[in-house]
């Protein structure tokens, strides 16, 4: 039977395509939460320009969202591009994720943290500071997950293929990501 996990995220787990018009998808079995294999039953709850819900009320939204897909074995857990991309700082969007998944982890489930892929020189990433800043989450986020107590997945080093804005999967990246991930899930939640 195929375990349910539940994967939080940004445009590139909504499978967000910039080159359609009006905030188009990828269509299904491009996404890579649509490549992970029979093993799993993936409920996408991706969100276009999705921030680590800071508020209490964009908690209490999120965590809604959760709940209606329960019963789950567990979540995947990728935000933080979009943080960077507003200002954030790295250790601004690492502290943000800490007090989110503490409240992630009431629901009970085991939790995989996933540091995003980095971002590239593009038309939304015009600096090479926030190209670096992309590169800092990673190994925060990996001394929050050991803090937490939670598994942690550091796909900045994924070498991710994006579109023309440096930040969205092309169809490419998004295959390559569920490659990189599957075996990742498979040792996590199986």
């Amino acid at each position: 039977m195929a375990k349910r996990i539940i994967c939080i995220g940004d445009s590139n787990t909504y499978g967000y395509d910039p080159a359609a018009f009006g905030g188009a998808r990828y269509p299904e079995g491009v996404r890579w939460t649509s490549r992970l294999g029979s093993a799993w039953d993936i409920r996408n709850l991706g969100e276009n320009g999705r921030e680590i819900p800071s508020s209490s009320f964009a908690v209490r939204v999120l965590l809604s969202q959760v709940r209606s897909r329960l019963p789950a074995d567990g979540l995947c857990l990728m935000l933080g591009t979009n943080d960077l991309l507003c200002g954030a700082s790295p250790a601004e969007a690492a502290e943000r994720m800490r007090i989110f998944i503490s409240d992630l982890l009431v629901c009970g489930l085991p939790l995989l943290l996933v540091a995003p892929p980095l971002m590239q020189s593009g038309t939304w990433v015009e600096s090479d500071a926030l190209i670096r800043s992309s590169g800092q989450l990673a190994p925060l986020y990996r001394d929050l997950a050991a803090l937490c107590g939670v598994s942690f997945c550091d796909a900045s080093g994924w070498d991710i293929p994006v579109v023309f804005d440096g930040v969205h999967f092309s169809e490419q990246g998004h295959r390559r990501f569920a490659e990189q991930l599957e075996p990742v899930f498979a040792q996590m939640f199986l």
